[in-house]
C-alpha cells in the first residue's frame, strides 16, 4: 500500500533536492534536513524562504506552520503507538501524511504495524530522491515534468474513497474539502488544513 505513494514521494524529493541545490544550500544540508526534518511541504518552504533571501527565522516560521497539522495527526495515532516514552517518541517521527493514510483501520483506529511499515518506505523514498535530486540536480531539469504532481493527491483520493463507509463520513469528507478550499487563498499555509481536519473531527464524533 506504501509502494505507490513512496513513489510520488521519490518524485517530490527529487524536486525539493533540485530546488534545494538551486538554492544554493550546497549538497549535504539538503540531505541532513531530510534525514532529520522528513517534512516536504515544510523542507521546500525553508528551501524557498532561504532561495529568495530570506531568513533563518522566517524559514522555520513556515516550516513550524505548514507542520502544525501534526498536531491533529499525532492525537488520533497517539492510541495506536506501543512502548515506553523513548519508543513512542521515535515511531512518531514516521508517522507522516502517508504512512498516516496507509495506517487508517477506519472508525478512529490505525494500525500500529502499517504506521512504521509505510513510515519506513517513505521515509527511504523521501531521503533518496532527496539525494539524487542533489547529486544529479544538472541533469534532473525539473521533476514536475514528468506529472508527478498529481500523482499524490489521486493516491490520496483512492484511499480515502475506502474509508468513506456511510454517508456521514461522505458528507464529512465534503465538508472538509469544502473548508480547506476555501480558506487556502487567505489562510496561512497549514491553516486550511487543521481546519478541515476540525470539521471531520467534528463531524465523526459519537
Amino acid at each position: 500500500m506504501a509502494i505507490p505513494l513512496a513513489i510520488a514521494v521519490f518524485g517530490f524529493a527529487v524536486s525539493f533536492g533540485v530546488v534545494a541545490r538551486a538554492a544554493d544550500m550546497g549538497i549535504m544540508a539538503p540531505i541532513a534536513m531530510s534525514l532529520t526534518t522528513f517534512a516536504g511541504s515544510a523542507q521546500f518552504a525553508a528551501a524557498s524562504v532561504v532561495g529568495t533571501g530570506g531568513g533563518i527565522a522566517a524559514a522555520i516560521v513556515a516550516a513550524v506552520l505548514l507542520n502544525s497539522r501534526y498536531l491533529p495527526i499525532g492525537i488520533s495515532v497517539a492510541p495506536a503507538m506501543k512502548g515506553n516514552a523513548v519508543k513512542r517518541f521515535f515511531s512518531a517521527q514516521l508517522v507522516v501524511d502517508e504512512s498516516w493514510a496507509v495506517g487508517h483501520l477506519g472508525e478512529g483506529r490505525y494500525s500500529h504495524g502499517r504506521l512504521l511499515g509505510a513510515g519506513v518506505v517513505v521515509y527511504c523514498a523521501w531521503v533518496g530522491g532527496t539525494a539524487v535530486g542533489v547529486l544529479g540536480a544538472e541533469y534532473v531539469g525539473d521533476p514536475l515534468r514528468f506529472g508527478l504532481d498529481v500523482v499524490s493527491p489521486v493516491l490520496f483520493l483512492a484511499l480515502l474513497k475506502g474509508q468513506i463507509s456511510d454517508r456521514r463520513a461522505l458528507v464529512c469528507a465534503i465538508l472538509g474539502v469544502a473548508v480547506a478550499l476555501s480558506l487556502t487563498p487567505v489562510a496561512s499555509p497549514g491553516v486550511p488544513l487543521i481546519a478541515s481536519t476540525v470539521v471531520c473531527l467534528l463531524g465523526l464524533r459519537k
